[in-house]
């Protein structure tokens, strides 16, 4: 569970957000909220510690215009803004930053998202968020909006210590920090965590272990400061994935549910039966790699900022270089059948089919139709994207004065950022057949067909992705190199202020890619004899290979211009109406490689727009803050282009548009408080290159409203509320066929503090244990009742002792 640093205990009860505070993500200087023109949220560390989230995807979820789909794990999670369209995992249109700087350029690099290589825990401040407006002008790559995760500085000296274990799933979890002045001048803080258990689903294996260390020390002058800082992150997660869910009645109407001995809420596909992933590395070499390895982050950084004055300049410098590397290791399920029913490729049920793996290995399977008491098979597959090397070198420097011209005030801001990220990864495969049961004992099976020859090794069906072909196993060996310069005015007279800013972006993309989808006669299966027993079964006679020798070359550059504009009126000293229109884009990084858009024998681009996508929004809105009620609401228009893959090719050439209204707001009175935000929207594919059959329709699991409330009653001993957290139906797929529900969570918190700087507290996640579809991957109501779809994880409970010092 994650926790940040409350108040002490000793110093009672706490309030809502700290509407004054300024805002510095995204814009061109901190600003109180009211004088600037853009659409802003901030959750501070006593918030966080309340939502009841076990991973960062469940706390921006709070965040109102944001869309998470949070229950893939601790990353890979998909996130989208104010309508913009989500063809696949990570945050394509909305950047992750930690203190400002992205974690990585891209944010939806295939299974090696943000959200993989970043933790919030004891060492963070505050999650602050722009939606639109000037984001698409202060940050590369963001033109939907900037999350960025603050970290603590030392300024107040103290710390805490915290134990989290879960009374009804296996989980323990250490949090520390601890930051302290070493003089007048000097201050630093330390903190970090280490978890370890099974997690909030039954997989049979320790899935979560590992933990952060991160450090910073500043030194302040006259004028400005210096700031060191440097992080360690080793940690492993599972990734959940689309499991098999019963689905009946009707399109409008359909029935969802788990079948006989499998939860949807509470089991996986993942199994403690399930053998290592066999494959071939990506150079060619026999390796077997444990499933347990999940999502793994191994992130070694180190930064430095600054701010100095020069002239009456504010000068800003932010530097970062980070060593990653990691990945995923994950059980794809492509097909769900009945065992009474199963295609001609399993040889339609006929042969003999027995266990592979787990402790009835070797045992006969007599009736496939009633295994497990719900007799599924699923074809799926075991597969690692190995992100070898995804280091980066971010730098962003600006420099800003305000300039008094007659009784107004004239602020200029200039900047330069580059970054160099690399993409050096590979994607591995095996498939297999495998039973549906839960708790983690989820099996491979054996099939020998009806002429007595074994189809099967060891449960796989082959060493590839599927069928004979060496589809999807690739190589990528790329590098990104951006350069921005940008600037702003803002011209503030009396009560309203005017500005504007630009940014133009040149990206320069070189590298190389290896794999039979390139064409041109590359070869990617061969046999190759993994159990060494010198004869060649059917399965090792379909493995796949990386054809090293046949490299195509990546060679194109890009570049466009971001800009936008707004008006603020502070009517009153509570009221603000502001106004903007901004115009950004979004390199395609990966998307577009092993795609017609690249040219696989010179690897250049031969339409440069086909290297970003734009996107225009139009928001307007008032912000309203008085003491103890604040209310922000803005309405919002976004039209955006998206080329993307989902399984891996590009499947989408589209334009959106999408309109709606988005609300927040806080409200406190004596020891009752309350925060919430609702978003509004209206989405609609305006067209699509590939399909035209989609024009006109709805982006599939784009909701009309999502809302989010956190009710609480505090007082000095006790805090006692919930987070609530919703969604109306939605579309499950882009055909518009069939619904899928919405749903509401609640997850419910109470807090005890008994003595000073001690806090017991017991927090219960998804409290009604409801079943809420986050993905359903089924167009329509099946006839055979099968289908896949992945859900919000059942009730979690979880108990928290915690010392402050």
């Amino acid at each position: 569970m994650i926790q940040t640093q409350a108040q002490t205990p000793a110093q009672g009860p706490r309030s809502p957000v700290n509407t004054e505070a300024v805002f510095s993500t995204g814009v061109a200087r901190g600003r109180d909220r009211l004088d600037s023109a853009t659409s802003t949220s901030a959750l501070r560390q006593n918030e966080i510690e309340l939502l009841g989230a076990r991973s960062l995807a469940d706390i921006i979820r709070n965040i109102p215009g944001i869309r998470t789909e949070s229950s893939t794990g601790d990353g890979n999670s998909a996130y989208t803004i104010r309508g913009l369209p989500l063809a696949s995992s990570g945050s394509k249109y909305m950047q992750i930053q930690e203190d400002g700087l992205p974690v990585l350029e891209f944010g939806d690099f295939f299974n090696g998202a943000s959200d993989i290589f970043i933790r919030a825990d004891f060492n963070l401040a505050a999650v602050e968020a722009i939606r639109g407006g000037s984001s698409s002008t202060f940050a590369s790559n963001s033109p939907g909006g900037v999350i960025n995760l603050l970290s603590k500085t030392g300024d107040v000296e103290g710390g805490a210590i915290q134990v989290t274990s879960g009374l009804d799933y296996d989980t323990t979890r250490v949090d520390f920090d601890y930051g302290a002045p070493l003089s007048d001048t000097l201050r630093y803080h330390v903190g970090g965590f280490y978890r370890s258990g099974e997690g909030p689903r039954s997989v049979g294996f320790n899935a979560f272990e590992g933990g952060q260390l991160k450090f910073n020390v500043t030194k302040t002058f006259t004028g400005g400061y210096v700031r060191l800082s440097a992080k360690y992150l080793d940690d492993r997660s599972p990734q959940y994935l689309p499991g098999p869910v019963r689905i009946t009645g009707t399109n409008e109407n359909p029935i969802f549910g788990s079948f006989d001995g499998y939860d949807v809420r509470r089991d996986s596909m993942l199994s403690g039966s399930l053998p290592n992933l066999i494959t071939l590395d990506g150079n060619n070499n026999p390796v077997e790699l444990p499933i347990s390895q999940g999502m793994d982050a191994l992130v070694r950084s180190v930064g430095i900022e600054s701010q100095f004055t020069v002239s009456d300049w504010t000068i800003t410098q932010r530097a970062r270089y980070s060593m990653i590397s990691g990945g995923t290791t994950r059980n794809l399920v492509s097909a769900v059948y009945s065992g009474n029913a199963l295609p001609a490729s399993l040889g339609s049920g006929t042969g003999t089919f027995s266990y592979a793996t787990g402790p009835r290995a070797g045992q006969v399977i007599t009736n496939l139709g009633s295994l497990n008491g719900n007799g599924l098979v699923v074809a799926s597959s075991l597969n690692r994207i190995d992100a070898s090397g995804l280091d980066n070198f971010i730098n962003d420097i600006r420099a800003s004065r305000v300039f008094a011209v007659s009784d107004n005030e004239l602020t200029v801001t200039a900047g330069l950022y580059n970054s160099r990220q690399d993409l050096e990864s590979d994607w591995l495969y095996g498939n297999h057949i495998q039973d549906v049961a839960g708790n983690g004992n989820s099996a491979l099976l054996n099939w020998t067909n009806a002429a007595g020859v074994p189809q099967t090794q060891g449960g796989y069906l082959g060493f590839n992705r599927s069928g004979s072909t060496a589809f999807f196993r690739r190589k990528y060996d790329v590098q990104y190199d951006i350069i921005a310069p940008y600037g702003s005015l803002n011209y503030r007279f009396g009560r309203i202020a005017v500005g504007g800013s630009v940014r133009y972006d040149t990206g320069r993309v070189r590298g190389e890619l290896f794999g039979a989808d390139l064409g041109g006669g590359r070869i990617g299966i061969r046999p190759f004899d993994f159990n060494g027993n010198g004869v060649i079964s059917g399965p090792e006679s379909r493995t796949a290979f990386t054809p090293l020798d046949r490299p195509a070359p990546v060679n194109y550059d890009y570049g466009y211009v971001s800009y936008s504009t707004g008006i603020n009126f502070r009517v009153s000293e509570p009221f603000a109406l502001f106004a903007r229109y901004s115009r950004g884009a979004r390199a395609s990084a990966d998307k577009v490689l092993f795609s017609n858009k690249v040219s696989a024998i010179d690897g250049s681009m031969p339409d440069e727009a086909d290297g970003y996508d734009i996107v225009e929004q139009l928001e307007g809105g008032f912000k309203y803050r008085r003491p103890g009620v604040t209310l922000n609401v803005t309405g919002f228009s976004a039209d955006t282009e998206d080329t993307n893959v989902q399984a891996g090719a590009i499947t989408t050439d589209r334009n959106y548009t999408a309109y709606g209204v988005e609300a927040e707001g806080t409200f406190q009175s004596g020891p009752f408080s309350l925060t919430g935000g609702v978003t509004y929207t209206q989405a609609e594919i305006v067209g699509d290159k590939l399909n035209a059959s989609v024009a006109g329709l709805v982006p599939r699991r784009q909701p009309d409203f999502l809302f989010q409330a956190t009710p609480q009653f505090q007082t000095r001993q006790f805090t006692v509320g919930a987070n609530i957290i919703g969604a109306t139906s939605s579309y499950a797929t882009d055909n518009n066929l069939m619904r899928m529900p919405g749903y509401h969570l609640v997850n419910a918190f109470i807090q005890y503090r008994p003595f000073d700087r001690v806090q017991l507290m017991v927090n219960a996640n998804n409290l009604f244990d409801e079943v809420a579809f986050f993905e359903i991957t089924t167009p329509s109501v099946p006839a055979n009742g099968v289908g896949l779809g992945r859900t919000a994880n059942g009730r979690t409970i979880s108990f928290s002792a915690r010392f402050d010092f």
